[in-house]
């Protein structure tokens, strides 16, 4: 057996645990439903890992280990944390509007406090921060990947350190999960204030007094109780000939 017959690459599946298990139920799932992203992930790096095999077994061992570089790895994470950190986004943009809408928040204010661009791209860095030792087991990896060809033990090492990547990358995932959750949970006092809000009333009541005020001050015209002044006066002669 040549050593290209050998599993050179090897099967991602059992390696990356969770995030590479079938959907939840509906009635397990809880929150923001991310199980389409996972397995996008996990589908991503499948196909990195069918494309490694495919190399390795054509005789291109360098070919299959640089298919699972550290670059692909890291694009295939920020691909799930960018479509994780859009669907929080677009769930928290729809609850205020939802909290607008039932406290009658006039449209130009509701949409100032809709989220900026950059307090999108302030989720995204804040649900991917458990990534950082996902990055350092890839910079190992890319080090273990320098020598993986040049000996039996070098390859060794590098299944090695993909296997620690994987283990890594499930770890980020789960880390990721629960941002999640203490994202959508941290936006909930924003909501809960957009829904409480209230018309000031001040502004009726001014109007209130002053047209109250106004119809005391010409009764009192009219009864003569008061002198009519200049501008009035045909007003209250003409009312008082017709008595």
């Amino acid at each position: 057996m040549s050593p290209l017959d050998a599993p050179v690459i090897p099967e991602l599946g059992p390696l990356l645990g969770r995030l590479a298990a079938p959907p939840a139920s509906r009635r397990d799932q809880a929150g923001i439903p991310l199980d389409d992203i996972r397995l996008a992930l996990a589908t991503e790096l499948f196909e990195l890992a069918g494309a490694a095999r495919e190399f390795a077994a054509s005789g291109d061992v360098a070919g299959g280990i640089s298919s699972l570089a550290r670059h692909e790895w890291l694009g295939a994470w920020d691909h799930a944390v960018n479509a994780a950190a859009a669907r929080i986004a677009d769930r928290i943009d729809a609850q205020l509007r939802s909290a607008g809408a039932e406290s009658r928040l006039p449209s130009r204010r509701l949409r100032r406090q809709l989220l900026s661009e950059d307090e999108r791209r302030g989720i995204a860095v804040r649900i991917g921060s458990g990534g950082g030792g996902l990055v350092v087991a890839l910079d190992a990896l890319d080090a273990a990947a320098r020598q993986a060809t040049r000996s039996p033990r070098g390859l060794d090492a590098w299944r090695d350190a993909l296997a620690a990547v994987a283990r890594r990358l499930e770890k980020a995932w789960i880390d990721l999960e629960s941002a999640v959750r203490q994202e959508e949970s941290a936006w909930q006092e924003d909501i809960a204030r957009l829904r409480a809000w209230r018309r000031p009333r001040w502004p009726l009541w001014a109007i209130t007094a002053a047209v109250l005020g106004a119809a005391a001050y010409f009764g009192l015209i009219l009864g003569g109780y008061i002198p009519a002044p200049g501008p009035l006066r045909p007003l209250a002669e003409a009312w008082w000939e017709r008595l």
